[in-house]
């Protein structure tokens, strides 16, 4: 590297002139309008970040081993002091349970780490698997008897309030310090192409990244690197770099040259890789339309998974349990309003109950959705569907108010039961109903995307006021966007959120007729 100091060549590298200051470290400073990249005030702890996770890790099944002791105690007047040991056991199996789905689930991933929605969500979703592994081991071993129910509700409800509740404290400080910097590594980006230009402003822009930018460094020809982009300083070649790195002021860096660069990536890996440095490869021009798509290993070769189909492995048996246990709930309040309906029809108009059309489900697979009939018999519509639209002729008296309070759709719980729906998802769409005179797959491509999972008796869409007649374009759009948001976002608590809004969406209408 020669005998003179290489950050004494910074943003001199043709002519190799020293640049003013005792060791070189002036000559970002002495470009005007920049600052020094590498005056990093802020604390910087990088490694707490992984000592929160592991914090999390361990706390979160001791708590709710925790809660099952403290219950056993304030409820000893209900369980005998012999019966102490089974409850210890019980405790013990839950909160080993607990941490390997709450593993499996990603409840400790870096972006669940600074979101109290998905944090929250994740935690609820172990916390109730949990509990469904534990009534079905108590039930399998013929020992349900020998625990107090109210002791078993008592203890996930506390469990799962006092995770909830820690889990936001931690995520909501852990917020504060990386707006401090606490967590930040030093990252150099090598490359002042457009591939690097993209990358620093992807990093820029994303928030939840933990990621201080020092600034560019490129090997080539002062004339061909140009302006530095993106706002942030050129900081000098490769021997700049790896001087810098020596010193301990760069934690990471990241080369962004094309792919192609074969021989180059080699030589700058090579002189990097000497240095006690994390480096990475920045991704090829192309990834940047698919930034927010994960990577995986097939075998040992890094992968980008483009689409992922929704709703599998464990998800897809949580939601088959959840539509079982909902279906349970509901029925019974259900059915006496069904036979009220069905009364109400008969008397009001002539025909049959029941109505069935042809719809649209899971996999594009074509089913018949149950209904009650809301339109005059003469009236019905089997194929080029005209959907339903205000003080439209064709609805009956008892029809109107069935289709505004959505009791017309309780017989779907039918198609839920035959495993053609689920009680949340996208509503299913009749293949030959239209906007603005087009097919909805003609209007928007990614529309077959909410067949990825099954439909549902009510979805995010409508609980956000997209019901109703989709007769414009933008309506289409706008009900698409929240239906693929639902399939990208499913959680149980989701599920559940949903719900409760539907209740309110059924108490105040809007855009149903």
């Amino acid at each position: 590297m020669g005998n003179h100091d290489p950050l004494q060549q910074v943003f001199d590298m043709k002519t190799r002139q020293p640049l003013p200051g005792k060791d070189g470290l002036d000559a970002v400073s002495a470009v005007p309008g920049l600052s020094d990249p590498l005056e990093l005030e802020h604390a910087r702890a990088p490694l707490l970040l992984d000592l929160t996770a592991i914090f999390m890790r361990v706390m979160e099944p001791v708590t709710l081993m925790v809660a099952a002791i403290i219950m056993q105690i304030m409820l000893a007047e209900r369980i005998a002091d012999s019966a102490g040991p089974i409850y210890f056991r019980a405790g013990l199996l839950a909160a080993i349970f607990y941490a390997g789905v709450a593993e499996a689930i990603g409840a400790y991933d870096m972006d669940v780490r600074f979101s109290v929605r998905r944090a929250s969500g994740r935690v609820l979703t172990a916390l109730f698997a949990t509990a469904m592994f534990v009534m079905t081991v108590a039930f399998f071993l013929k020992v349900s008897e020998e625990y107090s129910r109210l002791w078993a509700v008592s203890w996930f409800a506390l469990g799962g309030g006092v995770l909830c509740l820690g889990r936001t404290g931690l995520t909501w400080w852990m917020q504060g310090k990386k707006r401090e910097g606490l967590f930040n590594l030093r990252v150099a980006i090598f490359g002042t192409g457009e591939q690097g230009r993209r990358l620093a402003h992807y990093i820029q822009s994303n928030e939840r990244l933990t990621i201080d930018l020092v600034g560019f460094f490129d090997d080539r020809d002062p004339a061909r690197v140009g302006a530095s982009p993106a706002d942030l300083p050129l900081c000098g070649d490769l021997e700049a770099l790896v001087a810098m790195v020596r010193q301990g002021r760069i934690d990471q860096v990241i080369i962004a040259l094309p792919w192609s660069a074969e021989r180059r990536l080699q030589d700058i890996v090579g002189a990097l890789a000497v240095t006690p440095v994390r480096i990475r490869l920045a991704p090829d021009l192309a990834s940047f339309a698919f930034a927010q798509r994960p990577i995986v290993l097939l075998g040992e070769l890094p992968v980008m998974t483009l689409f992922e189909r929704p709703i599998t492995g464990l998800d897809s048996l949580m939601k088959k349990f959840e539509d079982f246990v909902l279906l349970a709930l509901i029925l019974p309040f259900a059915l006496p309003i069904m036979a009220l309906a069905a009364i109400a029809i008969k008397l009001d108009s002539p025909g049959p109950v029941f109505f069935k059309q042809e719809r649209e489900g899971f996999n594009n697979k074509r089913f018949h959705i149950w209904k009650f009939r809301s339109m005059r018999t003469e009236k019905l519509e089997f194929d080029n569907i005209k959907q339903a639209s205000k003080s439209d002729p064709r609805i009956t008296r008892v029809g109107g108010f069935l289709r505004k309070t959505s009791i017309d759709e309780l017989p779907q719980l039918i198609n839920v039961m035959r495993g053609e729906m689920s009680i949340v998802g996208p509503r299913p769409h009749a293949p030959s109903t239209r906007a603005g005179n087009r097919f909805f797959y003609e209007i928007v491509d990614t529309y077959a995307g909410r067949h990825n999972v099954k439909p549902g008796l009510t979805g995010w869409a409508q609980v956000c006021g997209w019901r109703g007649e989709t007769d414009t374009e933008e309506k289409l759009v706008r009900r698409l966007e929240h239906d693929l948001f639902y399939i990208e976002n499913w959680s149980v608590t989701f599920d559940l959120y949903i719900m409760i809004r539907s209740v309110w969406a059924v108490l105040a209408p809007r855009n149903a007729y």
